[in-house]
């Protein structure tokens, strides 16, 4: 039976989503796996909603992840993470950021932050974990490095032995940020 595995990165523009969704393609390829992505980048220049579907197994057909069918949401902002639980498996994981980005709405005082959310994801899907990117990015040493941070979090609940993911890191990231990011995925990686 061909097992495969969706990962449906979400959150805004200017996060760093889809390097994010490099690095783990390349984690997966190196593996000898199958790997198909897909991203849909709405208005990611504004900070609009990012998506990113990382598929992967013997054999993947699509790059596209059913509805229901996602293992891991991968989110790098709170409310982005409550607008793709629908699209979960009931045993699937939460790799949530502790960062809140006020859309337009909640901005303009139209309409309030939702309260909450983390206790009711953690109703919904037992294995939520909820990572504090931007103090462990700030422990690293740059602002910037939230998404290697979460990357850390993420390889803990992945199969996948730490040298591929640091082999990936190597090739993805300039030489100049590379140090200060290995960092912030090793800070990551302490995270439960």
């Amino acid at each position: 039976m061909n097992k495969v595995t969706n990962i449906l990165l979400a959150g805004v523009g200017g996060q760093g989503i889809l390097l994010a969704s490099e690095i783990i393609s390349e984690v997966m390829l190196m593996a000898g796996l199958d790997v198909k992505k897909n991203e849909v980048h709405g208005m990611s220049q504004r900070g609009g909603s990012v998506v990113s579907h990382v598929r992967y197994g013997e054999k993947v057909y699509s790059s596209i992840i059913p509805e229901g069918e996602v293992d891991i949401l991968f989110s790098f902002e709170m409310l982005e993470t409550c607008r793709y639980l629908p699209l979960m498996r009931p045993s699937g994981k939460v790799i949530v950021n502790d960062w809140k980005i006020a859309p337009p709405s909640v901005a303009l005082g139209q309409q309030a932050y939702p309260e909450n959310i983390v206790a009711n994801m953690r109703q919904q899907f037992a294995d939520t974990t909820l990572v504090n990117g931007l103090v462990l990015a700030l422990e690293a040493g740059n602002a910037k490095t939230v998404n290697t941070v979460l990357l850390g979090a993420l390889s803990n609940v992945l199969e996948f032995d730490r040298d591929l993911w640091l082999t990936a890191l190597r090739k993805m990231i300039p030489e100049r940020l590379l140090a200060v990011n290995l960092k912030a995925f090793d800070l990551g990686c302490q995270t439960k």
